[in-house]
């Protein structure tokens, strides 16, 4: 009875915290997507309404009416949840750092380095290590990043020869890779590296230094509320 009752607090707690979670979302999404509610309400309605309306046909509402109010909360998440992803890349696009965080979640077997190179114009170029092999993303200026991005191979080659290394610029330009595509290009590339030689490159990656573990570090002793920089990739 204890593990019982434990165990329905437990979930009580968590329904409210994703509760929470949607409705802040919700408010996200509204302020950037004005129509979400009628959207996806509408959807719910014209889904449910079709089923009902086959299920009088057929002469079987009832079922039809279940099934009908099933299928139609479903769509309404789906629709809920691409508009409210949509508008979570809209108010991050143009912000520096979007890249990086839209890397750091692509998912599990990606580990992702952010800023391994930048410029004194804030171009810059995040690493991200998985089965597909090595992929530089930059972000800024694309004239820039391409002198930057192939700096930064070159300083991978004696590394990571033996690896394929990808590389993509973030923008609505020709050539380039919309910020809301940037996971679906990175799921999409092919897997040709066993999970030991992606150990291995990361490894060897590691061995070699980002922008932050690579900065020097004043001698004598650190100034009065001075932070030394986080160095080393995240792994997801």
């Amino acid at each position: 009875m204890a593990r019982k009752a434990k165990s329905d607090g437990a979930a009580g707690a968590e329904n409210p915290g994703r509760l929470k979670q949607i409705a802040l979302t919700y408010k996200m999404t509204r302020r950037v997507d004005s129509k979400v509610g009628l959207v996806v309400a509408g959807v719910g309605i014209v889904v449910f309404g079709v089923l009902l309306a086959i299920g009088f046909l057929i002469g079987h509402p009832i079922y039809a009416g279940i099934l009908g109010f099933v299928l139609a909360f479903l769509a309404m998440a789906i629709v809920f949840g691409r508009r409210a992803e949509r508008a979570a890349f809209g108010q991050m696009e143009g912000q520096p750092g979007a890249a990086a965080a839209v890397l750091e979640n692509v998912g599990r077997g990606w580990t992702v380095t952010p800023a391994v190179a930048m410029n004194r114009s804030q171009d810059v170029v995040h690493r991200a290590v998985g089965k597909a092999g090595i992929v530089l993303v930059g972000e800024g200026n694309p004239n820039r990043l391409r002198g930057l991005l192939a700096a930064e191979k070159k300083r991978m080659a004696r590394t990571v020869a033996d690896s394929p290394v990808h590389d993509l610029i973030v923008g609505d330009g020709e050539g380039q890779v919309p910020l809301k595509k940037v996971r679906t290009t990175l799921l999409k590339l092919p897997r040709v590296l066993p999970g030991a030689q992606v150990t291995a490159v990361n490894d060897r990656l590691r061995a070699l230094g980002d922008l932050m573990s690579n900065m020097p570090v004043p001698k004598g002793p650190m100034p009065k509320g001075m932070r030394m920089p986080k160095g080393g990739g995240k792994t997801r």
